[in-house]
């Protein structure tokens, strides 16, 4: 296994998480504050809990730039899930080929379901051959033998289509009482008013099934409303720090994630946000997203709206964003010294 960091001084990260949320107990940490207060600082922020990714990796790198940080950080990383596959193991073969770079070999990959789009994937050639590929199609069975090796929740992380998500709780009910949910998607005010959000557009079916199915308050939505915010420490781009930083790192984890950006900002965007990466920061407990506890629906095309006859979960409402990102640049091996936004002097290898 590669190696993964522990914090330097648990009790004194696990006494801030507790503060944190007990501060905000009136906006829906209360469940954080209770549970962090249950197992105290010997225990909680192990990094040893289960973690489960659901990943349409292979198309806007923030999804390679999470399972990065989740592999050199989360030693309790147990699955990557492919969701929203390409040409039926694309993304399987380049999950597969990324995490055996960042020596995480041990980390199972389960190709999820093909959903048929072919818009977003920018890993041509970075990708593990077939032949040299070893991963599985069996989600629920993967899923299942996590959590019989545990008797505590199981986080998982979306970061993408909630298809196999829904297939599991459908598959078996009784995963919706060992899952703690933190999903990407959806959206209360989006930008595009016209549709519903990226992810839950994918397979509205899918995100509706998994609130008929989840217990209440399981489940947390980082929406776009805080993740779409190109104005802020999100935006990574070819001139930022974080990409500096990389490009001058000779890992070969690095070398594949550059390569991932080059193409995604010259076949794409000049910038990618980093939705996944908050994504993951807020179900592993990290204090820098806020939440509120609200209902909500999915209408048929997946739009979101407040419904007080809705599923109650946890709703982002706001993000400290240069806390958050020094934690990114942190997590993916990098110093920060000063601004993380200018770069003067900025991120460089640790």
């Amino acid at each position: 296994m590669g190696e993964v960091r522990e914090d330097d001084d648990p009790a004194a990260a696990w006494a801030a998480l507790w503060g944190h949320a007990e501060r905000y107990r009136s906006l829906g940490l209360g469940r954080v504050a209770d549970e962090l207060a249950a197992s105290g600082p010997l225990t909680f922020g192990s990094g040893r809990e289960p973690v489960i990714l659901d990943t349409d990796i292979g198309g806007d790198p923030d999804d390679a730039v999470a399972v990065a940080v989740a592999a050199r950080t989360v030693p309790g990383l147990a699955l990557v899930i492919t969701a929203d596959e390409f040409h039926g193991d694309g993304r399987a073969r380049f999950a597969r080929r990324f995490l055996d770079a960042l020596g995480r070999p041990e980390v199972p990959v389960v190709a999820g379901r093909d959903l048929g789009n072919t818009r977003y994937f920018c890993v041509e050639g970075l990708t593990a051959s077939s032949a040299a590929t070893s991963f599985s199609r069996d989600a629920l069975t993967a899923v299942l033998d996590i959590c019989d090796r545990t008797d505590g929740k199981v986080r998982w992380v979306g970061m993408g289509p909630m298809s196999t998500l829904a297939e599991l709780l459908t598959a078996d009910p009784a995963l919706a009482g060992r899952l703690e949910i933190t999903q990407m998607g959806g959206a209360v005010n989006y930008r595009k008013p016209e549709v519903a959000e990226h992810n839950i557009r994918l397979d509205p079916a899918a995100a509706r099934r998994v609130m008929d199915l989840a217990v209440p308050r399981s489940v947390s939505l980082v929406l776009s409303d805080v993740t779409f915010r190109p104005d802020t420490e999100m935006a990574v781009r070819a001139s930022s720090p974080l990409y500096q930083g990389l490009a001058a790192t000779r890992q070969p984890w690095a070398q594949i994630l550059v390569a991932h950006l080059d193409r995604w900002y010259s076949d794409f965007y000049e910038e990618t946000l980093m939705h996944d990466p908050l994504t993951l920061s807020a179900a592993l407990l990290l204090p820098f997203v806020d939440f509120t506890s609200e209902r909500v629906r999915f209408a048929e095309d997946g739009r979101m709206r407040l419904d007080d006859t809705g599923q109650q979960v946890f709703l982002s409402t706001r993000v400290e964003y240069q806390a958050f990102a020094r934690w990114l640049h942190r997590g993916l091996g990098m110093n920060v010294d000063t601004d993380i936004t200018t770069g003067k002097p900025g991120s460089r290898p640790a």
